[in-house]
């Protein structure tokens, strides 16, 4: 049987990089016989999974990796539009790419690839670095931590994308488990390793603030 395909983007985001990349390799194990994830880094994402040491991981769990040289190379835009993806992941997504999206500029890899996506009807999941206003604490490559604002005016961003048709907002690196769920599996086939906080609809979102979570 031939594997469905995901396109996983990642951009130049190290707010919980390193804890999606071990998500996705849990993933990738549970679903190995069903799902082929293809990854494609942004050019400013390439820099920084390189700055986290990541870059090998990914290419030992995840085979060729897909870098930016524009908008439309790779063709990812083109081939989610033919539907060769189930859906486009990008996490973790920085507030550059997330306010490009909601504004409709597609001037770089992954922001095209998400429009164009959604103008095909292909569903577009989104792990915003700058989820909800106030301050953060992130973790640098050499284990230091580092003190973020998160600025309303990006907060304001993410909400515009939570009201877009076929955009589904993630809140953390552990909610990518219940979109797959809802892609390919039901619970009863769930792997006793895969950890889930939500045993129920995995389109239940216990947070009013935001519904749109893999609804």
């Amino acid at each position: 049987m031939e594997k469905k395909k995901v396109a996983w983007g990642i951009t130049g985001s190290g707010d919980r990089l390193i804890e999606t990349v071990e998500v996705m390799k849990e993933v990738k194990r549970a679903y190995e016989d069903e799902v082929e994830v293809k990854v494609y880094l942004s050019k400013a994402g390439e820099l920084v999974v390189k700055y986290y040491k990541l870059l090998n991981d990914l290419n030992e769990n995840f085979g060729k990796i897909f870098v930016e040289k524009g908008p439309n190379s790779p063709f990812l835009a083109g081939q989610l539009q033919m539907g060769k993806f189930e859906f486009l992941l990008i996490a973790p997504t920085t507030s550059n790419t997330v306010a490009k999206i909601s504004l409709g500029v597609a001037d770089s890899l992954l922001s095209n690839s998400a429009i164009m996506a959604l103008k095909a009807f292909v569903p577009v999941y989104i792990m915003p670095s700058d989820y909800e206003e106030g301050t953060i604490v992130t973790k640098l490559p050499d284990g230091r931590d580092l003190r973020l604002r998160i600025r309303k005016e990006d907060v304001e961003h993410v909400r515009k994308l939570a009201g877009m048709d076929g955009v589904f907002i993630l809140e953390g690196p552990e909610d990518i488990l219940k979109v797959f769920d809802k892609h390919f599996r039901t619970a009863a086939r769930r792997p006793q390793n895969i950890r889930r906080e939500d045993q129920g609809d995995p389109s239940a979102s216990t947070s009013s603030r935001d519904q749109s979570l893999v609804s």
